[in-house]
Order: C-alpha cells, then structure tokens, then sequence
C-alpha cells in the first residue's frame, strides 16, 4: 500500500476541495467535476468542510494555484480546521510538497482520492494486485518528496548523503516490486484468456456491461440475473468484476458481466493497471451501455464512457444503450430524448423492474446474428461432436438412421464452423 495513502483514522476526516478554472474554460463544467469530487470525499469516508474554485490564466508550476491565493486557502485551513486537501486535478510531485508546506496539513490530488477508493473497494486478489500496482506506478515519481528531510549531497564518489542512497533503494526496490505485480497479473490475463476461449467454444454469448460509476450497472446484473451484487448508490460501489448467466426469451444462454465504473478525468495509469479486467470488455459479442438518465449531465457522463472505451480499443463494439432510473422523473423525460438520439436503446428502471421486459427482447434481438440454424447428418463414430453439440447447442430436431444422426440445431457462428464437413442444409 502506498505510503501517500494513509490508513483511515477512527475519526472522519475533514477535507476542503479545490478546483481551478483557466482562461477559456467552461466554469460549469469544473464545477460539475467538483461535484463529483465531493461524492468521490463521501465514498472514501471523510465529510466536506468547504470548496473554493480559484480562477487564473494558467497553472503555476510551483504552487498549481498562485502563492497569494494559496496564503489565503491556508489561513481559511487554520479557521476551519480540516485535516486534509484534495484538488480536483492531478498534482506534479513538487506542486503536492510545495502546497502541503503552504497549508500545513496533508495535500491529495484526485488520483490519489481515487486509488483510496479502489483500495478500500477491492476484495479478489486480482482486484487487490491491479489496486497495488496502479498505487506503486503513482508513488514512484513521488519518491523524492518523502526524503527531504534528509541530507542529500550533490557530488562524486563518497559524497552521496543517506537521504539519495535511501532515494535510490527505495526506487529500485519500488520498480522491482511494479515488475512483480505486473508478471502476477499477466497470469491472470492468461487465465481469464483461457477461461474466455472455453466459453466461446461452449457457444456461450459474452456481454459486458459498461458504464459511468453509479449509473446502476450492479442493480441491472441484479435484476436480470437474479444475483445478489452489493450495489449501492455511491461512486464505486463495486470494483472487482462480477459474472453471471442470464437466460434470454428464447431460452438462449448468455454470460454477463459488469465491469469497473467509469469516471471523468480517469487516470491513464488506472485503466493500464486494470486492463486484464477491461479485456472482458474488449472480448465481449455486446457492450451493454447503462446511463443514468435522471443524472443532469448526462451528456458528459456518456462522453466519457466512450472516450475510455474508444482507449482501450472497444468502442466499435455493437452496443445496446440502456436508459436507467426512469423511475425518476427527471430521468423519464432525459430517457425518451436520448432514446430518439441512440436508435439502439431502451429506457429501464434496474431498480423497480419496469421496461425490463423489453430490455430481455432487444438483447435477444442483438445476439440472433450470433446463431445459425444448420441440418446436420453427423455419423455416430463423430461422438466428441455429437457430444459437445447436445452440450451447448439447441437442438430443433433429431433422428438416428442406422450409423448416422439427423440433426436441426441452433449453433453459435464457432460451433458452426466445426460442423461445416456435415452440412446437408442451411
């Protein structure tokens, strides 16, 4: 765990949020993400004291905020008394150190507040690696600041002080640490690539269900599986992916899953970090897009989503667009805009179960293509077929003549293939 992140105390930590607002830059927009930046305070446990929004031309590079508007946060600090800082963009290590100086008290930028999160969330060992190795890969540049106390001597040999040497362990042993994590999640890619060729070869249809964080992603799974996924109504309410089997109308298997929320300004470490998780994404027949519609910037929200999906390489993926918390009424008049918007859509209410009727139709209606029907005269000898057929396939019709059998069977496209050499009909 990252020395920068540390343990929650027994008592809830007081915080004040700082925005910035450059030259040109839209004003609402910095506040809605300083919305979210209060949700992402509550989710980690601590309690917002204040907020303030500072407007200048462009970043200073020692304080990100000028000196004088820094004093000024500072003796604010010292009236309220908060026990910690969060800004709502990424701070360079020099920029963290400066300001914590400057206020006196403990300084986090929105990544940190977000890995704090995502280790508090964790619970599989593959959730708990990618946590550890997104917190390595960000405190790396950042070891610097933690040994100023000490004397650093600039010179040749025999003049190093204890503070580079300890510098230098502490990097080689923090890299050799990000080499061992990163070796332990190439295991689990490999193991979940295996996993995922099994299913393909069973027929199985693979759907993964994608969204902003809180859009309702873990009560849809809920609702259409009949699972029990802790879902609650916070930011990252759960991080580890969760697979489950869905039965369509027509009596045709899928396996869904629902994967790590999405958020505006997610940092690019992160989604590297977690891409044995969004491999799930990547390899799935269907991306299923679930959107709070009630939420007023919905707009943005599904930007977003799309521009992680559009990084991780998924977002030509065919996709259904899923309008939730229509039992909102704000979101019921969002919902029947947006679905004029996106053709392929429908508009739900996860939580109380309306539309999901029609949900369960237009997946049934994306994954058909997946499907052949083909008539099949298959000898008897061929039992591995025949086997992994009355396994995963729907079989229409079946008659045995003597050595062979005669089959009408719905297959998935890779089933098909291996039945080719015994087609009689299409």
């Amino acid at each position: 765990m990252s020395e920068l992140l540390e343990n929650q105390n027994t008592e809830v930590e007081t915080v004040l949020l700082i925005g910035v607002v450059l030259r040109g830059e839209e004003e609402w927009k910095v506040k809605d993400t300083m919305d979210e930046l209060a949700q992402l305070a509550e989710s980690a446990g601590a309690v917002v004291a204040g907020r303030f929004l500072v407007r200048q031309q462009k970043i200073k590079a020692g304080h990100y905020i000028g000196t004088g508007k820094a004093a000024e946060i500072a003796d604010w600090i010292k009236e309220n008394r908060v026990s910690m800082v969060v800004f709502d963009d990424d701070l360079t290590p020099a920029q963290g150190r400066n300001l914590q100086n400057v206020f006196e008290i403990r300084v986090l930028d929105r990544t940190q507040l977000i890995l704090d999160i995502f280790a508090q969330r964790a619970q599989t060992k593959e959730g708990c690696l990618q946590v550890e190795l997104a917190q390595h890969q960000y405190l790396l540049p950042r070891l610097r600041n933690m040994w100023t106390h000490l004397e650093r001597q600039k010179g040749g040999i025999g003049l190093r002080g204890p503070g580079e040497t300890q510098l230098e362990m502490d990097r080689r042993r923090l890299q050799d640490l990000i080499r061992t994590l990163k070796r332990d999640l190439e295991l689990v890619r490999t193991r979940r690539n295996e996993q995922r060729r099994g299913r393909k070869r069973h027929g199985w249809a693979l759907v993964s269900i994608v969204g902003y964080t809180n859009a309702g992603k873990s009560t849809l799974l809920n609702r259409l599986s009949g699972a029990e996924i802790f879902a609650e109504d916070q930011l990252f309410a759960t991080l580890d992916p969760t697979t489950r089997q869905v039965e369509l109308p027509n009596h045709e298997p899928m396996l869904m899953t629902d994967t790590v929320g999405f958020i505006q300004k997610l940092p690019h470490h992160l989604v590297d970090s977690f891409k044995a998780t969004l491999e799930e994404v990547v390899e799935a027949d269907l991306l299923v897009h679930v959107i709070d519609a009630s939420h007023p910037q919905v707009d943005l929200q599904i930007e977003a989503v799309q521009k992680v999906l559009d990084e991780i390489g998924a977002l030509d993926k065919p996709m259904l667009y899923v309008f939730n918390k229509i039992d909102v009424e704000k979101g019921r008049s969002a919902a029947k805009r947006l679905c004029r918007q996106f053709p392929k859509s429908v508009a739900v209410s996860a939580r109380e179960g309306e539309n999901i009727d029609l949900l369960f139709d237009e997946l049934a209606d994306c994954l058909k293509g997946r499907k052949v029907e083909l008539k099949l005269s298959i000898p008897l000898s061929e039992g591995k077929l025949l086997s992994t057929l009355m396994k995963n396939a729907s079989i229409l019709e079946q008659q045995y003549d003597g050595p062979t059998a005669e089959l009408l069977v719905r297959v998935s496209s890779q089933l098909a293939a291996q039945c080719r050499p015994f087609v009689v009909e299409v």
